[in-house]
């Protein structure tokens, strides 16, 4: 979610009438919890099993008409974080060897390891996605708070994104001002200019953020996220909806143990 913070608005299809976006947010957060314990728990190699997943997940997807635009630049950005992370998962020195220069080979038994993880992944990416594409962040902190999270790390998330977006607005801000005075125009002015920038935007969120604070605590904050109270379940649709996740999470595992 973090990674798309310059974005401004994460929850760009929270507004659609579809059965996704009728469920409670704390159904939607425990769906997709439920999915990822099954996605997680699935050894390396099965993919009978994330297959089943798969076409759950992507039937979700299409039930929720969220964007697929936005969800593909998105996943594309990931990616490529989490891409870096996962190849050195290749080298791992089990199995056959397949390729190798120098220290480093690619073994059977990486290549495994290195799909399987990718795979985990992806469908876990798709999943936050779509929890963040259709729901905003305060439900999805109130629905955190509902679902018995600790009070004090939901106040850390929250202080975290409204500290990330005062920094944004902040860059945004030294940004237009430099294109309003022509100094973005060249490539060499480009990079002192967002060097210096860099080095100021620390200080000036150093002091807004301390106004911020200041007037949080003028407005009765005392630390910790209000707790609207909402139900966990509010009708048939969320039962439905828990139901069926148990289940595909259930049948992907007996697919997985050959029950």
């Amino acid at each position: 979610m973090l990674l798309h913070i310059p974005v401004i608005r994460l929850d760009v299809d929270r507004d659609r009438a579809t059965v996704w976006h009728s469920l409670t947010p704390p159904a939607r957060v425990l769906c997709v919890l439920l999915l990822l314990l099954a996605i997680a728990l699935t050894p390396n190699g099965h993919w009978g099993t994330w297959a089943v997943y798969g076409v759950g997940i992507v039937w979700v997807l299409w039930l929720s008409r969220i964007s697929v635009a936005v969800l593909l630049k998105r996943l594309v950005v990931e990616s490529a974080f989490v891409g870096v992370i996962l190849l050195g998962t290749v080298f791992r020195p089990e199995g056959e060897v397949l390729w190798q220069w120098g220290p480093l080979q690619v073994t059977t038994v990486g290549v495994l390891i290195l799909g399987s993880v990718a795979t985990k992944t992806f469908l876990s990416l798709l999943l936050l996605n779509l929890l963040t594409l259709t729901t905003s962040v305060p439900d999805l902190l109130q629905a955190l708070l509902v679902l018995k999270v600790p009070p004090l790390l939901v106040a850390i998330l929250a202080s975290m994104y409204r500290y990330l977006e005062v920094l944004i607005a902040e860059f945004t801000t030294m940004k237009r001002a430099a294109l309003s005075r022509n100094l973005m125009g060249h490539r060499r002015w480009q990079r002192l200019v967002l060097g210096n920038m860099i080095g100021s935007l620390f200080i000036r969120t150093v002091d807004r953020g301390d106004r911020i604070h200041r007037a949080m605590i003028a407005r009765s904050y005392q630390g910790l996220t209000p707790v609207v109270t909402q139900p966990l379940i509010r009708g048939h649709r969320d039962s439905l909806a828990l139901t069926f996740t148990l289940w595909l999470a259930l049948l992907g595992q007996a697919i997985y143990l050959d029950v």
